[in-house]
Protein backbone atom coordinates (compact mmCIF):
# COMPACT_ATOMS: atom_id res chain seq x y z
CA UNK A 1 0.00 0.00 0.00
CA UNK A 2 1.40 3.36 -1.03
CA UNK A 3 -1.21 5.68 0.45
CA UNK A 4 -3.48 5.14 3.47
CA UNK A 5 -6.44 7.50 3.65
CA UNK A 6 -8.98 8.34 6.34
CA UNK A 7 -12.17 10.09 5.24
CA UNK A 8 -14.70 11.66 7.59
CA UNK A 9 -17.75 10.60 5.59
CA UNK A 10 -18.72 8.12 2.89
CA UNK A 11 -19.13 10.41 -0.11
CA UNK A 12 -15.90 12.17 0.83
CA UNK A 13 -14.14 8.81 0.77
CA UNK A 14 -15.56 8.08 -2.67
CA UNK A 15 -14.58 11.54 -3.87
CA UNK A 16 -10.96 10.94 -2.87
CA UNK A 17 -10.91 7.38 -4.21
CA UNK A 18 -12.12 8.78 -7.54
CA UNK A 19 -9.16 11.14 -7.82
CA UNK A 20 -6.68 8.47 -6.76
CA UNK A 21 -7.97 6.13 -9.48
CA UNK A 22 -7.79 8.94 -12.04
CA UNK A 23 -4.13 9.38 -11.08
CA UNK A 24 -3.44 5.68 -11.71
CA UNK A 25 -3.61 4.22 -8.19
CA UNK A 26 -5.71 1.05 -7.84
CA UNK A 27 -7.96 2.07 -4.99
CA UNK A 28 -10.31 0.31 -2.59
CA UNK A 29 -12.68 2.04 -0.21
CA UNK A 30 -13.64 0.30 3.02
CA UNK A 31 -16.66 0.99 5.21
CA UNK A 32 -15.08 1.52 8.59
CA UNK A 33 -11.87 -0.14 9.75
CA UNK A 34 -11.60 -3.63 8.21
CA UNK A 35 -11.11 -6.72 10.29
CA UNK A 36 -8.64 -8.27 7.86
CA UNK A 37 -5.90 -7.15 5.48
CA UNK A 38 -6.53 -5.05 2.36
CA UNK A 39 -6.59 -6.58 -1.14
CA UNK A 40 -3.08 -7.41 -2.29
CA UNK A 41 -3.45 -5.37 -5.50
CA UNK A 42 -4.52 -2.11 -3.81
CA UNK A 43 -2.10 0.80 -4.18
CA UNK A 44 -4.30 2.97 -1.96
CA UNK A 45 -6.98 2.25 0.62
CA UNK A 46 -9.55 4.82 1.76
CA UNK A 47 -11.18 4.05 5.12
CA UNK A 48 -14.60 5.70 5.21
CA UNK A 49 -15.74 6.82 8.64
CA UNK A 50 -18.79 8.77 9.74
CA UNK A 51 -16.88 11.17 11.94
CA UNK A 52 -17.51 14.65 10.54
CA UNK A 53 -20.15 15.76 13.04
CA UNK A 54 -19.74 13.36 15.99
CA UNK A 55 -18.07 14.56 19.23
CA UNK A 56 -14.40 15.37 18.66
CA UNK A 57 -13.20 12.74 21.14
CA UNK A 58 -15.03 9.99 19.23
CA UNK A 59 -13.76 11.29 15.90
CA UNK A 60 -10.20 11.16 17.20
CA UNK A 61 -10.63 7.59 18.48
CA UNK A 62 -12.06 6.34 15.19
CA UNK A 63 -9.43 8.13 13.11
CA UNK A 64 -6.56 6.77 15.21
CA UNK A 65 -7.98 3.26 14.85
CA UNK A 66 -8.08 3.67 11.07
CA UNK A 67 -4.57 5.14 10.97
CA UNK A 68 -3.16 2.32 13.08
CA UNK A 69 -4.67 -0.29 10.74
CA UNK A 70 -3.36 1.50 7.64
CA UNK A 71 0.15 1.79 9.03
CA UNK A 72 0.12 -1.84 10.16
CA UNK A 73 -0.60 -2.84 6.55
CA UNK A 74 2.21 -0.79 5.08
CA UNK A 75 0.85 2.67 4.27
CA UNK A 76 3.81 4.88 3.44
CA UNK A 77 1.90 8.14 3.84
CA UNK A 78 -1.36 9.00 5.61
CA UNK A 79 -3.99 11.30 4.10
CA UNK A 80 -6.78 12.78 6.24
CA UNK A 81 -9.63 13.67 3.91
CA UNK A 82 -12.36 16.17 4.84
CA UNK A 83 -14.82 18.22 2.80
CA UNK A 84 -13.59 20.81 0.30
CA UNK A 85 -15.84 23.32 2.08
CA UNK A 86 -14.00 22.61 5.36
CA UNK A 87 -17.23 21.53 7.09
CA UNK A 88 -16.60 21.80 10.81
CA UNK A 89 -17.57 23.52 14.02
CA UNK A 90 -15.51 25.70 16.35
CA UNK A 91 -14.55 22.53 18.25
CA UNK A 92 -13.58 20.41 15.26
CA UNK A 93 -13.34 17.83 14.06
CA UNK A 94 -10.65 18.72 11.53
CA UNK A 95 -8.19 20.24 13.99
CA UNK A 96 -8.39 17.66 16.79
CA UNK A 97 -8.13 14.71 14.40
CA UNK A 98 -5.21 16.27 12.53
CA UNK A 99 -3.27 16.87 15.72
CA UNK A 100 -3.97 13.36 17.00
CA UNK A 101 -2.62 11.90 13.75
CA UNK A 102 0.42 14.17 13.97
CA UNK A 103 1.09 12.83 17.45
CA UNK A 104 0.68 9.24 16.23
CA UNK A 105 3.07 9.64 13.32
CA UNK A 106 5.58 11.94 15.02
CA UNK A 107 4.85 14.56 12.37
CA UNK A 108 5.92 18.08 13.43
CA UNK A 109 4.32 19.84 10.44
CA UNK A 110 1.52 19.27 7.98
CA UNK A 111 -0.80 21.19 5.69
CA UNK A 112 -4.52 21.79 5.34
CA UNK A 113 -5.30 21.69 1.61
CA UNK A 114 -9.08 21.57 1.11
CA UNK A 115 -9.12 23.07 -2.40
CA UNK A 116 -10.53 21.13 -5.35
CA UNK A 117 -10.34 23.46 -8.39
CA UNK A 118 -12.15 20.98 -10.67
CA UNK A 119 -15.18 21.47 -8.41
CA UNK A 120 -14.60 25.23 -8.10
CA UNK A 121 -13.32 25.04 -4.52
CA UNK A 122 -10.24 27.27 -4.26
CA UNK A 123 -8.18 28.91 -1.51
CA UNK A 124 -6.50 32.29 -1.87
CA UNK A 125 -4.71 34.11 0.94
CA UNK A 126 -6.15 31.53 3.29
CA UNK A 127 -9.74 32.30 2.29
CA UNK A 128 -11.93 29.54 0.83
CA UNK A 129 -14.03 30.26 -2.23
CA UNK A 130 -16.98 28.23 -3.52
CA UNK A 131 -17.11 29.22 -7.16
CA UNK A 132 -16.76 33.00 -7.17
CA UNK A 133 -18.21 33.42 -3.67
CA UNK A 134 -16.45 33.38 -0.35
CA UNK A 135 -17.39 30.34 1.74
CA UNK A 136 -19.45 32.36 4.21
CA UNK A 137 -21.48 33.83 1.33
CA UNK A 138 -22.18 30.43 -0.26
CA UNK A 139 -24.97 27.94 0.44
CA UNK A 140 -22.75 26.45 3.17
CA UNK A 141 -23.72 29.28 5.49
CA UNK A 142 -27.12 27.53 5.82
CA UNK A 143 -25.80 24.01 6.45
CA UNK A 144 -27.98 22.50 9.21
CA UNK A 145 -25.10 20.77 11.05
CA UNK A 146 -21.95 22.71 10.16
CA UNK A 147 -22.89 26.22 9.00
CA UNK A 148 -19.73 27.87 7.68
CA UNK A 149 -19.80 31.56 8.55
CA UNK A 150 -16.08 32.36 8.29
CA UNK A 151 -14.05 32.05 5.08
CA UNK A 152 -10.65 32.60 6.75
CA UNK A 153 -9.40 29.03 7.16
CA UNK A 154 -6.35 30.03 9.20
CA UNK A 155 -8.70 31.52 11.77
CA UNK A 156 -11.16 28.61 11.57
CA UNK A 157 -8.43 25.99 12.01
CA UNK A 158 -6.59 27.88 14.74
CA UNK A 159 -9.78 27.83 16.86
CA UNK A 160 -9.63 24.01 16.75
CA UNK A 161 -5.88 23.47 17.33
CA UNK A 162 -3.26 23.62 20.08
CA UNK A 163 -0.46 24.11 17.54
CA UNK A 164 0.08 27.40 15.76
CA UNK A 165 -1.54 27.62 12.32
CA UNK A 166 0.05 29.54 9.44
CA UNK A 167 -0.34 30.09 5.70
CA UNK A 168 1.52 28.96 2.60
CA UNK A 169 0.44 31.78 0.31
CA UNK A 170 -0.12 31.61 -3.40
CA UNK A 171 3.15 33.34 -4.22
CA UNK A 172 5.07 30.38 -2.78
CA UNK A 173 2.72 27.77 -4.25
CA UNK A 174 2.81 29.20 -7.77
CA UNK A 175 6.62 29.41 -7.66
CA UNK A 176 6.88 25.63 -7.37
CA UNK A 177 7.87 22.83 -4.99
CA UNK A 178 11.16 24.39 -3.92
CA UNK A 179 9.47 27.64 -2.90
CA UNK A 180 6.80 25.69 -0.99
CA UNK A 181 9.59 23.79 0.78
CA UNK A 182 11.31 27.05 1.72
CA UNK A 183 8.06 28.46 3.11
CA UNK A 184 7.51 25.27 5.14
CA UNK A 185 11.01 25.63 6.55
CA UNK A 186 10.34 29.22 7.65
CA UNK A 187 7.04 28.28 9.25
CA UNK A 188 8.68 25.42 11.14
CA UNK A 189 11.37 27.74 12.44
CA UNK A 190 8.62 30.05 13.71
CA UNK A 191 6.99 27.22 15.64
CA UNK A 192 4.07 26.72 13.25
CA UNK A 193 2.76 23.14 13.11
CA UNK A 194 -0.03 23.39 10.52
CA UNK A 195 -0.46 25.62 7.49
CA UNK A 196 -3.35 26.34 5.17
CA UNK A 197 -2.25 25.89 1.56
CA UNK A 198 -3.38 28.37 -1.09
CA UNK A 199 -4.59 26.60 -4.25
CA UNK A 200 -6.36 28.21 -7.20
CA UNK A 201 -5.68 25.70 -10.02
CA UNK A 202 -4.56 22.13 -10.62
CA UNK A 203 -1.00 23.27 -11.35
CA UNK A 204 -0.86 24.47 -7.74
CA UNK A 205 -1.86 20.97 -6.62
CA UNK A 206 0.93 19.46 -8.72
CA UNK A 207 3.47 21.77 -7.08
CA UNK A 208 2.09 20.99 -3.63
CA UNK A 209 2.07 17.24 -4.18
CA UNK A 210 5.75 17.21 -5.04
CA UNK A 211 6.63 19.44 -2.08
CA UNK A 212 4.72 17.24 0.39
CA UNK A 213 6.36 13.99 -0.65
CA UNK A 214 8.29 13.49 2.56
CA UNK A 215 5.54 14.30 5.05
CA UNK A 216 4.14 11.29 6.95
CA UNK A 217 0.73 13.01 7.03
CA UNK A 218 -1.14 15.32 4.67
CA UNK A 219 -4.67 16.64 5.12
CA UNK A 220 -7.19 18.18 2.78
CA UNK A 221 -10.05 17.71 0.39
CA UNK A 222 -9.86 15.29 -2.49
CA UNK A 223 -8.08 17.64 -4.89
CA UNK A 224 -4.63 16.73 -3.61
CA UNK A 225 -5.37 13.13 -4.61
CA UNK A 226 -4.86 13.89 -8.29
CA UNK A 227 -1.14 14.51 -7.83
CA UNK A 228 0.32 12.33 -5.05
CA UNK A 229 0.62 9.23 -7.28
CA UNK A 230 3.48 10.93 -9.11
CA UNK A 231 5.57 10.69 -5.95
CA UNK A 232 5.64 6.90 -6.49
CA UNK A 233 6.23 7.13 -10.22
CA UNK A 234 2.62 6.13 -11.01
CA UNK A 235 0.97 7.61 -14.10
CA UNK A 236 -2.73 7.74 -15.05
CA UNK A 237 -3.96 4.39 -16.38
CA UNK A 238 -7.54 3.51 -17.37
CA UNK A 239 -7.00 -0.03 -16.11
CA UNK A 240 -7.12 1.31 -12.54
CA UNK A 241 -10.82 2.20 -13.08
CA UNK A 242 -11.94 -1.09 -14.63
CA UNK A 243 -15.09 -2.60 -13.04
CA UNK A 244 -17.27 -5.64 -13.86
CA UNK A 245 -20.05 -5.16 -16.42
CA UNK A 246 -23.19 -3.50 -15.00
CA UNK A 247 -26.65 -5.04 -14.86
CA UNK A 248 -30.04 -4.75 -13.19
CA UNK A 249 -32.53 -1.91 -12.90
CA UNK A 250 -31.52 1.70 -12.22
CA UNK A 251 -32.54 3.90 -9.30
CA UNK A 252 -31.61 7.14 -7.54
CA UNK A 253 -32.13 7.83 -3.83
CA UNK A 254 -31.56 11.42 -2.67
CA UNK A 255 -31.45 12.57 0.93
CA UNK A 256 -29.31 15.69 0.64
CA UNK A 257 -30.96 19.11 0.88
CA UNK A 258 -28.06 20.93 -0.77
CA UNK A 259 -28.65 23.42 -3.55
CA UNK A 260 -26.97 21.14 -6.12
CA UNK A 261 -29.11 18.11 -5.22
CA UNK A 262 -32.27 20.22 -5.29
CA UNK A 263 -31.43 21.25 -8.85
CA UNK A 264 -30.70 17.64 -9.79
CA UNK A 265 -34.08 16.50 -8.46
CA UNK A 266 -35.81 19.30 -10.36
CA UNK A 267 -33.98 18.39 -13.58
CA UNK A 268 -34.97 14.72 -13.24
CA UNK A 269 -38.63 15.47 -12.57
CA UNK A 270 -38.78 18.10 -15.34
CA UNK A 271 -37.69 15.38 -17.78
CA UNK A 272 -40.86 13.46 -16.90
CA UNK A 273 -39.02 10.54 -15.33
CA UNK A 274 -40.62 8.56 -12.45
CA UNK A 275 -40.01 10.34 -9.14
CA UNK A 276 -41.46 9.97 -5.66
CA UNK A 277 -41.05 12.53 -2.91
CA UNK A 278 -41.22 11.34 0.70
CA UNK A 279 -43.15 13.20 3.43
CA UNK A 280 -41.15 13.50 6.68
CA UNK A 281 -44.36 14.14 8.63
CA UNK A 282 -45.72 10.76 7.50
CA UNK A 283 -42.42 9.16 8.49
CA UNK A 284 -42.61 10.71 11.95
CA UNK A 285 -46.21 9.52 12.30
CA UNK A 286 -45.07 5.92 11.81
CA UNK A 287 -46.57 5.31 8.37
CA UNK A 288 -45.10 2.46 6.30
CA UNK A 289 -43.28 4.83 3.99
CA UNK A 290 -40.63 2.29 2.88
CA UNK A 291 -43.29 -0.27 1.94
CA UNK A 292 -45.29 2.25 -0.06
CA UNK A 293 -42.16 3.55 -1.80
CA UNK A 294 -41.07 0.04 -2.82
CA UNK A 295 -44.52 -0.76 -4.17
CA UNK A 296 -44.35 2.43 -6.23
CA UNK A 297 -40.84 1.61 -7.44
CA UNK A 298 -41.80 -1.91 -8.59
CA UNK A 299 -44.43 -0.38 -10.88
CA UNK A 300 -41.90 1.98 -12.50
CA UNK A 301 -38.52 0.20 -12.58
CA UNK A 302 -39.08 -0.87 -16.16
CA UNK A 303 -39.42 2.75 -17.31
CA UNK A 304 -35.74 3.64 -16.83
CA UNK A 305 -34.14 5.13 -13.72
CA UNK A 306 -36.53 5.97 -10.87
CA UNK A 307 -35.95 8.61 -8.21
CA UNK A 308 -37.01 8.48 -4.56
CA UNK A 309 -36.13 11.62 -2.64
CA UNK A 310 -36.55 13.51 0.60
CA UNK A 311 -34.70 16.53 -0.78
CA UNK A 312 -36.28 19.92 -0.03
CA UNK A 313 -35.51 23.62 -0.07
CA UNK A 314 -34.29 25.21 3.21
CA UNK A 315 -37.62 26.91 3.84
CA UNK A 316 -39.44 23.59 3.41
CA UNK A 317 -37.04 21.89 5.80
CA UNK A 318 -37.73 24.55 8.43
CA UNK A 319 -41.48 24.11 8.01
CA UNK A 320 -41.23 20.32 8.33
CA UNK A 321 -39.19 20.65 11.52
CA UNK A 322 -41.80 23.01 12.93
CA UNK A 323 -44.52 20.41 12.31
CA UNK A 324 -42.64 17.47 13.79
CA UNK A 325 -43.07 16.38 17.43
CA UNK A 326 -40.67 18.02 19.93
CA UNK A 327 -37.32 16.27 20.03
CA UNK A 328 -37.90 14.36 16.78
CA UNK A 329 -34.68 13.61 14.88
CA UNK A 330 -35.86 14.40 11.37
CA UNK A 331 -32.52 13.65 9.74
CA UNK A 332 -32.10 10.31 11.49
CA UNK A 333 -35.64 9.20 10.68
CA UNK A 334 -35.25 10.04 7.00
CA UNK A 335 -31.85 8.34 6.76
CA UNK A 336 -33.32 5.18 8.28
CA UNK A 337 -36.24 5.15 5.85
CA UNK A 338 -34.04 5.79 2.81
CA UNK A 339 -31.65 3.04 3.92
CA UNK A 340 -34.52 0.55 4.19
CA UNK A 341 -35.76 1.62 0.76
CA UNK A 342 -32.31 1.12 -0.78
CA UNK A 343 -32.01 -2.37 0.68
CA UNK A 344 -35.45 -3.20 -0.74
CA UNK A 345 -34.58 -1.77 -4.16
CA UNK A 346 -31.44 -3.90 -4.45
CA UNK A 347 -33.33 -6.98 -3.27
CA UNK A 348 -35.90 -6.26 -6.03
CA UNK A 349 -33.32 -6.20 -8.81
CA UNK A 350 -31.73 -2.75 -8.78
CA UNK A 351 -28.11 -3.24 -9.78
CA UNK A 352 -27.24 0.36 -10.69
CA UNK A 353 -27.78 2.80 -7.84
CA UNK A 354 -27.03 6.47 -7.24
CA UNK A 355 -27.23 7.79 -3.67
CA UNK A 356 -27.07 11.55 -3.03
CA UNK A 357 -25.96 12.95 0.32
CA UNK A 358 -23.10 12.07 2.65
CA UNK A 359 -25.18 10.98 5.64
CA UNK A 360 -27.65 9.20 3.36
CA UNK A 361 -24.83 7.37 1.59
CA UNK A 362 -23.39 6.15 4.87
CA UNK A 363 -26.75 4.88 6.07
CA UNK A 364 -27.47 3.13 2.76
CA UNK A 365 -24.07 1.45 2.50
CA UNK A 366 -24.45 0.08 6.01
CA UNK A 367 -27.99 -1.11 5.27
CA UNK A 368 -26.71 -3.04 2.25
CA UNK A 369 -23.96 -4.66 4.28
CA UNK A 370 -21.25 -3.29 1.98
CA UNK A 371 -17.80 -3.53 3.54
CA UNK A 372 -15.60 -2.74 0.53
CA UNK A 373 -16.00 -0.82 -2.73
CA UNK A 374 -13.77 -0.96 -5.80
CA UNK A 375 -13.57 2.48 -7.43
CA UNK A 376 -14.24 2.91 -11.14
CA UNK A 377 -14.79 5.63 -13.72
CA UNK A 378 -15.66 9.22 -12.89
CA UNK A 379 -19.16 10.57 -13.57
CA UNK A 380 -18.49 14.15 -12.51
CA UNK A 381 -15.55 15.61 -10.55
CA UNK A 382 -15.54 13.91 -7.18
CA UNK A 383 -18.09 11.21 -8.01
CA UNK A 384 -17.14 7.83 -9.53
CA UNK A 385 -19.02 4.60 -10.05
CA UNK A 386 -18.03 1.86 -7.61
CA UNK A 387 -18.63 -1.89 -7.45
CA UNK A 388 -19.55 -3.75 -4.28
CA UNK A 389 -21.37 -6.77 -2.91
CA UNK A 390 -24.58 -6.09 -0.95
CA UNK A 391 -24.23 -8.77 1.71
CA UNK A 392 -27.45 -7.77 3.50
CA UNK A 393 -29.55 -7.62 0.33
CA UNK A 394 -29.06 -11.17 -0.90
CA UNK A 395 -25.31 -10.97 -1.46
CA UNK A 396 -25.80 -9.54 -4.96
CA UNK A 397 -23.27 -7.38 -6.81
CA UNK A 398 -24.22 -3.74 -7.27
CA UNK A 399 -22.77 -0.73 -9.03
CA UNK A 400 -23.19 2.27 -6.77
CA UNK A 401 -22.34 5.97 -6.98
CA UNK A 402 -22.18 7.89 -3.69
CA UNK A 403 -22.59 11.58 -4.41
CA UNK A 404 -21.83 14.39 -2.00
CA UNK A 405 -24.84 16.70 -1.80
CA UNK A 406 -22.97 19.66 -3.29
CA UNK A 407 -21.43 17.80 -6.24
CA UNK A 408 -22.53 17.12 -9.79
CA UNK A 409 -24.12 18.94 -12.71
CA UNK A 410 -27.88 19.48 -12.88
CA UNK A 411 -28.33 16.43 -15.15
CA UNK A 412 -26.24 14.17 -12.90
CA UNK A 413 -29.03 11.70 -12.10
CA UNK A 414 -29.52 10.78 -15.76
CA UNK A 415 -25.95 11.29 -16.95
CA UNK A 416 -24.63 8.81 -14.37
CA UNK A 417 -26.32 5.87 -16.07
CA UNK A 418 -25.07 6.96 -19.50
CA UNK A 419 -21.49 6.89 -18.14
CA UNK A 420 -21.95 3.42 -16.69
CA UNK A 421 -23.91 2.05 -19.63
CA UNK A 422 -27.53 1.08 -19.68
Amino acid sequence: MRLGCIADDFTGATDLANNLVRSGLRTVQTVGVPGGPPPSDADAVVVALKSRTIPAREAVEQSLSAATWLRRHGAEQLYLKYCSTFDSTDEGNIGPVTEALMDLTGCDFTVAAPAFPDNRRTVYQGHLFVGDRLLHESGMRHHPLTPMTDSDLVRVLQAQCRRAVGLIGHGSVAAGPAAIGERIGRLRSEGVGLAVLDTVCNEDLVHAGAALRGLPLVTGGSGLGITLARNWGVEPDTAAARLPAPGGAAAVVAGSCSEATNRQVEHFTAAGLPALGLDPVEIAAGADVPGAALEWAERHLGEGPVLIYSTARPESVREVRRRLPPGADAGGMIEDVLARIVRGLVAHGVGRLVVAGGETSGACVRALGVSRLRTGAQIDPGVPWCHAVAEDAGGVPVHIALKSGNFGTDDFFTKAFDVLGR
